[in-house]
């Protein structure tokens, strides 16, 4: 049987967000899914090796410019892109109509999709169970899964010479947006209180953006530059085996929380300027709201008030 997702929304994120239900379809029809996913979520680079995942498919459309699947005539291009992989089931996880003409037009028999014209009411987690719920009395519950062979593994243990008798820690430094990269001097105080008790190695996660690479080099500059090893200049492919053996990530909220996470990875997630749902929907994330807030969500413009004392206790809690 061959079955195809469509996951629409933007990022890295997102995509991870809805793996569990990819994993829920593979279980209930005892095969891999395809997927459809726009070229932003990357999900080539850290999906390839999963195995409840067959092909993933390129949805070339972006509202700002013109490509292949955008506009009018995009709808009919997209069909015909489909229709040669013969499709006997789609599940659409939003609620456009566009979608759902571009099943019927390509062929697909079985077409299962949210409500249409009820986009303003999805919110991102509970739309899907709801979604499965209804249309195939899934209860869905599961943590986000991405898969990686050891021999992956093996490879970069070797390349890095990790040493298991330290404590390796992923740090997500990056961010998609200014509101959201904690300052270096934050995790600067993590990396000075956690080197006083364990012997660490710290991994640098982080974009090329301008003021990601101030907060990579002002940690790079420090007294602990000898502790830490950046990883900017690595396809997240190639980053994917080294979080894996890591013990615990501590990330902003970047695609590394959520990659860290899927990974098995116990997380911390540093919500400064998003909805806590994006730090909290793992049972391995366990979010450090600004000081002074009881949650935190867009214009929360926390990143300045993450303390880096409540990141500390959390860590040793978690490593205990």
């Amino acid at each position: 049987m061959k079955i195809l997702a469509v996951q629409s929304r933007m990022g890295i994120g997102d995509t991870v967000i809805f793996l569990p239900f990819i994993k829920a379809l593979s279980k209930k029809f005892n095969s891999p899914i395809s997927i459809l996913v726009k070229e932003n979520s990357k999900a080539n680079q850290y999906l390839h090796q999963t195995k409840y995942i067959d092909k993933i498919l390129t949805l070339e459309r972006d509202n700002k410019i013109k490509n292949r699947h955008g506009g009018f005539f995009g709808i009919f291009k997209l069909a015909t892109d489909l229709k040669k992989y013969k499709f006997d089931k789609i599940f659409i996880f939003n609620s456009s109509l566009r979608f759902n003409l571009v099943a019927k037009i390509s062929g697909i028999s079985q077409i299962y999709q949210y409500p249409l014209f009820t986009k303003n009411k999805q919110h991102i987690t509970e739309a899907p169970k709801k979604f499965f719920k209804e249309n195939l009395d899934l209860e869905v519950n599961e943590d986000p899964e991405i898969q990686i062979d050891d021999d992956s593994i093996s490879k970069v243990e070797q390349k890095f010479q990790i040493d298991k008798n330290n404590m390796n820690i992923l740090l997500g430094i990056g961010g998609s947006g200014p509101t959201k990269r904690i300052p270096a001097k934050t995790f600067l105080s993590v990396i000075d209180k956690i080197s006083n008790i364990k012997n660490c190695k710290f991994f640098l996660a982080t974009g090329k953006a301008n003021e990601e690479q101030e907060i990579l080099n002002q940690i790079l500059q420090s007294k602990f530059k000898n502790y830490c090893t950046r990883l900017d200049n690595l396809t997240i492919s190639e980053i994917l085996p080294l979080i894996k053996i890591c013990n615990v990530s501590i990330c902003n909220d970047s695609s590394f929380s959520h990659l860290s996470s899927a990974l098995g990875i116990k997380t911390i997630t540093l919500m400064a300027d998003t909805p806590l749902i994006y730090g909290n929907y793992s049972t391995k994330m366990f979010p450090i709201v600004p000081e002074g807030e009881k949650t935190v969500t867009h214009n929360t413009l926390g990143k300045d008030k993450i303390d880096p004392q409540k990141i500390f206790e959390k860590f040793i809690e978690i490593i205990n």
